[in-house]
């Protein structure tokens, strides 16, 4: 069995839509994560891991992506004691595909995490606090940023707000505005609890689709499915694309006004199941 699901393997990380989390201590986990459905596997060596484990993480990190896993890796805040230590192992192995940076708050945290990386290694900014969502726009500016993700769980802790969606939509919009001015690929929802139903994810999905995130974060392989399903362009907008390509591409007539921007919308859905493989799902 190869380390690597071909197809996650092969879609780029801007089109990913699940990001399923995987406790760093539990390598045992790591070869069924990366064979998965998952578009990006992120080995974590932050939230699950308390700090005596940390450097028992770390090693278990640096051994699957020395040993031809490849992966990205949530690595600890900047202002822990563990941060410089994570990125300098990591800075020496080959399967390193990005990281995701704890508690961002500020744009130069990212910039001086991607300066003690090689160069190009993209950094998923996860922003967990008040402070992360009022400098968001800064952050997905800052050199070194490539996405932006949101910490629910943290981010309520830190605010007391409920999970209600609107008690969450100012914080997921400001991410995808950030996201869009800081011309940054769609910015990536917090998960689902760990043990939700199939149903409840596809709620959320609807959620972080409505609000314009383009990814999920992911506790759980059973969730996988259900977040690229529900965040992926549906069999009716596939079918509307295909009509309306085939229709322009035997001459049809442009009609009205919105013919264009109806063209435009039906080629990015089209480019978007070819990417994920939909056209012959």
């Amino acid at each position: 069995m190869p380390f690597r699901n071909l197809r996650a393997a092969a879609l780029p990380a801007k089109l990913s839509r699940s990001w399923l989390l995987v406790n760093a201590l539990k390598p045992e986990l790591f070869s069924p994560a990366l064979a998965s459905e998952a578009d990006s596997v992120i080995l974590d060596m932050e939230a699950p891991v308390p700090p005596e484990q940390k450097q028992e993480a770390r090693e278990n990190v640096i051994q699957a992506l020395s040993g031809g896993m490849s992966g990205w890796v949530r690595v600890n805040p900047p202002n822990s004691e563990f941060w410089a230590d994570d990125l300098a192992a990591l800075a020496k192995v080959s399967g390193l595909r990005g990281v995701m940076l704890a508690e961002t708050e500020q744009p130069e945290q990212v910039t001086y995490t991607a300066m003690r990386l090689p160069a190009g290694t993209p950094v998923l900014a996860l922003i967990e606090s008040a402070v992360g969502i009022e400098n968001a726009t800064a952050i997905a500016s800052a050199p070194g940023t490539f996405r932006l993700a949101f910490g629910i769980n943290d981010f309520r802790k830190d605010t007391g707000v409920g999970d209600d969606p609107l008690a969450l939509a100012y914080a997921r919009g400001k991410l995808v505005v950030a996201s869009r001015v800081g011309r940054l690929p769609g910015a990536i929802d917090g998960p689902a609890a760990g043990g939700a139903s199939l149903a409840q994810v596809a709620e959320e999905c609807a959620v972080t689709a409505s609000m314009g995130m383009t990814g999920k974060l992911s506790l759980s392989i059973d969730q996988v499915d259900e977040v690229n399903k529900g965040l992926s362009p549906s069999s009716d907008e596939l079918s509307w694309a295909h009509e309306l390509l085939e229709a322009h591409s035997a001459g049809g007539p442009m009609g009205d006004g919105s013919y264009l921007p109806r063209l435009k919308r039906a080629q990015k859905i089209a480019e978007l199941a070819d990417s994920y493989g939909l056209w012959n799902a």
